[in-house]
């Protein structure tokens, strides 16, 4: 699509020689906002929608295309799983785990312990999703290791120091404003980061029960903190 990946925008190149060649990528709160309700939004059709409700087993920023107004499109069907395949076939049931891995820092935690795909598995994507793309981090940092991962480090921090986790763009922009309309602004962002982060972290709880269970929920709250955040 015409702006590339969300993972181009997220994480672009850092190497002088590739710099060179692209114009610096940077996408406002909001434009992030928008692209994850559309996310959301995509997967709620796949497992809602949908005569035989589809599970994507692969959700993660390059696999979120951008059009030219930057609107989030789910792409890469490629370990997609018709729902009534994997849980009315025992063959498929018994292989689940071999072939559909997703991709490490992505993939919910029970599909390495064997389990079939499920609809709160790509939740669980979502969730981690939507961490990265309001801190700017991946799930496979290097500062992540041993019983530390996004998940935790965010949960650990929230909501009382929202403004050291968040992506250091999104907290930018208060030169032609005075000292109280900075402030407010800010305490706005950070309101909305904190009830973003909250979404993100209901989604990417480690067990699959502890998980919000319909990725309609956070599309509805999503939508509920843009109205927020725009009023």
């Amino acid at each position: 699509m015409d702006n590339g990946s969300l993972e181009e925008w997220m994480h672009p190149p850092t190497r002088t020689e590739e710099f060179r060649d692209h114009v610096p990528k940077k996408l406002s709160l909001l434009q992030r906002l928008e692209i994850a309700i559309g996310v959301a939004c995509a997967l709620d059709y796949l497992h809602n929608h949908c005569e035989t409700p589809i599970v994507h087993c692969d959700l993660k920023p390059s696999n979120v295309l951008l059009d030219n107004e930057l609107t989030g499109h789910v792409s890469d069907f490629g370990l997609a799983r018709f729902l009534s395949q994997v849980t009315s076939n025992v063959s498929a049931s018994q292989t689940s785990s071999v072939e559909i891995r997703g991709t490490i820092g992505y993939a919910a935690p029970e599909y390495g312990m064997g389990s079939e795909v499920s609809t709160n598995g790509d939740v669980y994507s979502f969730g981690i999703l939507l961490l990265e793309m309001f801190t700017g981090k991946r799930p496979t940092d290097n500062m992540f290791s041993d019983s530390l991962n996004l998940h935790n480090f965010i949960k650990m921090v929230i909501p009382e120091r929202v403004t050291e986790i968040a992506d250091a763009s999104l907290l930018q922009g208060c030169t032609n404003e005075n000292h109280n309309q900075c402030s407010a602004r800010i305490h706005k962002v950070e309101m909305c980061l904190s009830s973003i982060f909250r979404i993100g972290i209901a989604c990417s709880a480690k067990s699959a029960i502890d998980r919000l269970k319909n990725i309609n929920d956070a599309a509805s709250e999503l939508h509920s903190i843009r109205n927020t955040f725009l009023g």
